[in-house]
C-alpha cells in the first residue's frame, strides 16, 4: 500500500493510458484512408496563430534577464587596479566572459606596498556567470590588484558589503565597473548560463566579435542562428536564449501543418499540436541555448516536405526537403541520421513508382544530387565563414579555407567517437523511450524549504503513449501496407536505431527529434479514433488535456519556477530515477 499511495500519480497516469488506448478500434477492420480536406484555410490560420501566441507567452516568461555586462576587458597576461571607495567590502562578484585563467588579488591600504589576497579560477564553466569570491575578514577602502593569467575576459568587478550592498570602485579600465547596478544578489539561471550555454552561448558571442570558437565539436550554424538573437537583445541570457525560444513557437504552425496535410480536418491538427506544444522536453530544451532546437526544426521541415513529395510528386517539395537537410546537417551531425531516413522513404517511393521508368528515376536523382548533395555541401562550408574571419579573414575559395572546413570534420569525429566522459544524468536509448532517466539542467535550494529546478524528459502521456501507438503504426505499416503509418515508422527509427550503436556518453535530449514522431503516430491514432469510434472526439480531446494537465503540473520542474522542495518532490518524483 506504501508503494501505491507513494506512486499514485505514475499509477493513475498508466491507467488513463490503458482507458485511452481500450477506445482503439479493431486495425484490421477500422477505415485508414479519408477524404478530408487537407488544404489550409483562415480558420486553420487562426488555431495555429492562437496556439502559437499562448505558448510563446509561457515559454518566453522568465526566458533570462534582458540585462547583462555586455562590454568585457581582455584581461590576458595583465594587471588592473581598483579602488575601493569605502568600508566593509565582504565579497567581489565577477562577471566571467570567455576564456580559461586564473585571477590573482591583492590587497593594499596605500596603493604601494600589496599582500596576497585570494585567488579565482575561470574554468570554461565559470563563463557568461556571476562568480562570488568570498573576501575573508572584509576589506576597508583601499586598492586591488588584479592579476590575471591566461586569455581571459572579464565583464564586472563588483565589490559588495555584507548586507549585499554594492560599496563604490573605481578602476582606469572603464570595462570592469561601468555595469555595477546589474550584479544581482546571486547566481541564478536567470543571469548567468548554466549547462552546455557556456559553449554554445559563448561561441555565439565569439563568432560576432571574431574571436576563433572554443568549442568546435558541432558544426556552426546552430551557434550562428543563436547570435542573431544576441545581435537583437544583446549578450543578455535574454538574447542568447531568444532564437531557440522563437524556433520552438515555429515549430507548431509547422506541425499542425504536417498533420493537417497527413490526416486533414482541423481536430486532429488541433489536438496534435497542443500535445506537442504539452510536451516537456519540446518546451525545456528550446529554451535553452544550445543547438538541438535547429536540428529538430529542421528535422521537422525535411520530413514535411519530403511526405509532400512522396504524396504530390512536386520537385519543389523535394528541393526543399534538401535545403533544409542541409540547414539541419550544418547544425548538428544528428540530422545525418534523418538525412538517412529521407533516403530510405525516397527509394520507397521509387519502388511504388517504378512504372514511371528508368530515364524518370535517373533524372530524379540527377535533381537529389543538386539538392542532397550539392547544396547541403555548399551551405556546410559556407557555415565556417566565422572562423575564417577569426583566422584574419581567410578567403573563401581558398586551400586555407577548405583546410579549416577539413580539419574541424576530423577533429568532430575524433571527439565523438573517442570520448569518455561521464554525467551523473547520462542514460542510454532505452531508458529514452520510458522517461527512465532526465536530465536535469539546473537546481538551486532557496530558502524556507523551496527550490528552484528544470530538466528535460518527454511529457509521460506522450512518451508512453506514443510508444504504445508505435506498435500499432508498425501493424499498420506492415499488415495493411499504410504508407502513412510506415513514413512515420521510418522517421522515428531513423532517428533513434543509429543510438543504438552509439557507445559514448549520451542523454534524453537526444531523444528530442523522435518526439516529432511521437507526435504524428498521436496523430494516427488520433485520426483512426476519429473516423472508427463512436467517442472517438471525447478520446482525443481527453488526451490533449491530459497532456496539457500534465505540463501544468510539472511546469515548476520544467521552468525553475520557486516551488516547495518537499512538495514538489511527492508530487513530481515518479519514478526512483525522477530528480525531482
Amino acid at each position: 500500500m506504501d508503494i501505491i499511495a507513494k506512486y499514485s500519480l505514475p499509477i493513475l497516469a498508466a491507467i488513463l493510458l490503458i482507458i485511452f488506448y481500450l477506445g482503439l478500434p479493431d486495425l484490421q477492420k477500422c477505415a485508414l484512408g479519408g477524404g478530408e480536406k487537407r488544404r489550409l484555410d483562415r480558420l486553420d490560420a487562426a488555431i495555429m496563430a492562437c496556439i502559437s501566441l499562448v505558448y510563446g507567452t509561457v515559454a518566453f516568461w522568465n526566458l533570462g534577464d534582458t540585462q547583462a555586462p555586455e562590454t568585457f576587458a581582455n584581461m590576458e597576461q595583465r594587471s588592473v587596479i581598483i579602488e575601493l571607495e569605502s568600508d566593509g567590502a565582504r565579497e567581489l562578484m565577477l562577471y566571467s566572459g570567455v576564456g580559461i585563467g586564473e585571477y590573482s588579488f591583492e590587497y593594499s591600504s596605500d596603493g604601494e606596498n600589496y599582500s596576497p589576497l585570494t585567488s579565482f579560477s575561470q574554468t570554461h564553466g565559470e563563463v557568461l556567470k556571476w562568480n562570488s569570491v568570498e573576501l575573508e575578514g572584509g576589506l576597508n577602502r583601499g586598492f586591488l590588484r588584479l592579476s590575471a593569467t591566461g586569455n581571459v575576459w572579464l565583464g564586472e568587478l563588483v565589490a559588495r558589503d555584507g548586507q549585499g550592498n554594492i560599496i563604490p570602485v573605481s578602476c582606469d579600465e572603464s570595462a570592469l565597473v561601468d555595469e555595477q547596478e546589474l550584479c544581482p544578489a546571486e547566481q541564478t539561471f536567470m543571469n548567468s548560463s548554466y549547462f552546455d550555454e557556456i559553449y554554445h552561448a559563448r561561441t555565439a558571442w565569439e563568432h560576432l566579435n571574431g574571436v576563433y570558437p572554443y568549442e568546435i565539436t558541432h558544426p556552426p550554424l546552430g551557434k550562428e542562428i543563436i547570435s542573431l538573437g544576441i545581435l537583437i537583445f544583446g549578450m543578455t541570457p535574454f538574447g542568447w536564449r531568444f532564437s531557440g525560444t522563437l524556433f520552438g513557437a515555429l515549430m507548431l504552425p509547422i506541425m499542425y501543418v504536417f498533420l493537417k496535410k497527413l490526416f486533414g480536418g482541423r481536430r486532429v491538427p488541433t489536438a496534435g499540436t497542443l500535445v506537442f506544444a504539452a510536451d516537456f522536453m519540446h518546451f525545456v530544451q528550446t529554451r535553452i541555448a544550445t543547438i538541438d532546437t535547429y536540428a529538430v526544426f529542421f528535422i521537422l521541415l525535411m520530413y514535411l516536405f519530403m511526405y509532400l513529395f512522396f504524396t504530390e510528386n512536386r520537385l519543389r517539395y523535394l528541393a526543399l526537403s534538401g535545403l533544409f537537410f542541409g540547414l539541419g546537417a550544418a547544425s548538428k551531425w544528428t540530422c545525418l541520421y534523418a538525412g538517412a531516413g529521407l533516403a530510405l522513404i525516397w527509394v520507397w517511393y521509387w519502388i511504388r513508382n517504378a512504372r514511371l521508368g528508368i530515364r524518370a528515376f535517373f533524372k530524379n536523382c540527377g535533381f537529389c544530387l543538386i539538392f542532397f548533395v550539392l547544396l547541403p555541401c555548399a551551405i556546410y562550408y559556407l557555415s565556417y565563414i566565422p572562423y575564417a574571419q577569426a583566422r584574419g579573414g581567410v578567403p573563401l575559395f581558398s586551400g586555407d579555407y577548405l583546410k579549416i572546413v577539413l580539419d574541424n570534420q576530423e577533429y568532430m569525429f575524433n571527439y565523438h567517437s573517442t570520448i569518455e566522459a561521464t554525467h551523473p544524468y547520462s542514460s542510454r536509448w532505452y531508458q529514452w523511450i520510458f522517461d527512465i532517466r532526465p536530465i536535469l539542467y539546473y537546481l538551486q535550494y532557496l530558502p524556507e524549504g523551496m527550490r528552484s529546478s528544470f530538466g528535460a524528459f518527454v511529457n509521460p502521456a506522450l512518451c508512453w503513449g506514443g510508444f504504445v501507438g508505435l506498435f500499432a503504426m508498425g501493424y499498420l505499416a506492415i499488415g495493411r501496407r499504410d504508407r502513412d503509418a510506415a513514413f512515420i515508422l521510418l522517421g522515428y527509427l531513423a532517428q533513434l536505431v543509429p543510438w543504438i550503436f552509439v557507445s559514448r556518453l549520451t542523454f534524453e535530449y537526444h531523444y528530442f527529434p523522435c518526439t516529432v514522431f511521437l507526435v504524428l503516430t498521436m496523430g494516427y491514432i488520433f485520426r483512426l479514433m476519429e473516423r472508427n469510434c463512436r467517442h472517438g472526439r471525447a478520446y482525443i480531446w481527453g488526451f490533449s488535456v491530459f497532456c496539457i494537465a500534465l505540463f501544468a503540473l510539472f511546469y515548476p520542474a520544467l521552468s525553475g519556477a520557486p516551488v516547495d522542495n518537499a512538495s514538489a518532490t511527492k508530487l513530481l518524483g515518479w519514478l526512483p530515477t525522477w530528480p525531482f
